[in-house]
């Protein structure tokens, strides 16, 4: 049976009661398991790693919306992460037995159910994309939430399922097929946001930096210090040290320690050699980063 990651991005990281109603849920689908959970009061957000095949995922998911759309209100939403919808990004990464054109049957299908049934409008991305300009998920965000009722009346940005206008609290979803995707954050021992800011610009290929590497810098106030928040899109072809030693590098120029960093869900084995823990400032061991191990101890337990 294929075997199928799902990456799912909820606009919710600070009210316990939501977080753990959103995790049972995915808990007590069966034929799925969850991975791993990273949450952030900051950032307001949170990240649900789980696997399994097509129709487990399908269930799954449908069940997270029924809460998050009585649950989540983007209106009374605050948080330093861009967001456009209470689910928010719904990526899909084959994994064992899995192909590209499976995940990206699945992203259309979870696409148009969820359009159906909750009114949410739903743009596919990245291999599921419908036309180029929507392959990058930072071009669909362009402008925030705050921009989508007037983006959406225009042709190339009417969405793939759905209204052509954001529901009301749920806002939009962006689901789709990507390969396997780092979120990384890189905390700074510094409270002015502008040093994180110039990192971030400095680093990312939109700028002239790294390439495969977004970025932004933001202020993480409960931890009083600053962010270079990071998407590494494909760690193949820049790794996570070579994007260390250029932040490490800026940092120096500006005359700012790095603290810490922190890996957003799951990593492949491949990315994270044990080698690169204390190199890369990570705050925990590489093995509870690590996703085959998780994948492994997954099924052992079915």
């Amino acid at each position: 049976m294929a075997t199928i990651e799902c990456i799912l991005n909820v606009s919710e990281g600070r009210r316990t009661d939501v977080l753990i109603s959103l995790a049972n849920a995915l808990r007590n689908t069966p034929n799925l398991c969850l991975l791993d959970q990273t949450s952030d009061p900051d950032h307001n957000r949170s990240v649900f790693s789980f696997i399994g095949d097509a129709t487990a995922l399908l269930h799954g998911i449908l069940t997270v919306y029924e809460l998050a759309v009585t649950k989540i209100d983007l209106r009374q939403h605050s948080g330093v992460h861009p967001r456009i919808g209470a689910v928010d990004v719904v990526p899909f990464v084959p994994i064992s037995r899995a192909t590209v054109p499976e995940c990206v049957k699945l992203a259309r299908l979870v696409a148009s159910t969820i359009a159906k049934r909750f009114d949410i409008p739903s743009f596919l991305y990245e291999k599921a994309a419908t036309h180029p300009s929507r392959r990058d998920l930072s071009n669909i965000r362009r402008g925030g939430i705050e921009t989508l009722s007037d983006k959406m009346t225009k042709p190339p940005w009417r969405p793939d399922f759905g209204p052509l206008k954001p529901h009301p609290s749920a806002g939009i979803s962006v689901i789709g097929c990507r390969e396997p995707l780092i979120a990384w954050n890189i905390n700074l021992d510094s409270k002015d946001v502008t040093n994180a800011q110039q990192i971030a610009r400095r680093i990312r290929r939109s700028s002239g930096g790294l390439p495969h590497v977004r970025a932004i810098g933001v202020r993480i106030n409960s931890r009083q210090l600053v962010q270079v928040s990071i998407n590494l899109a494909n760690y193949r072809a820049t790794t996570m040290s070579q994007v260390m030693a250029m932040v490490e590098q800026e940092a120096a120029r500006l005359d700012v320690p790095v603290a810490y960093s922190e890996i957003i869900g799951l990593a492949p084995t491949d990315a994270l050699p044990e080698s690169t823990s204390e190199s890369l400032k990570l705050d925990k061991a590489v093995q509870e980063y690590t996703l085959e191990p998780k994948i492994l101890a997954c099924r052992q337990h079915r």
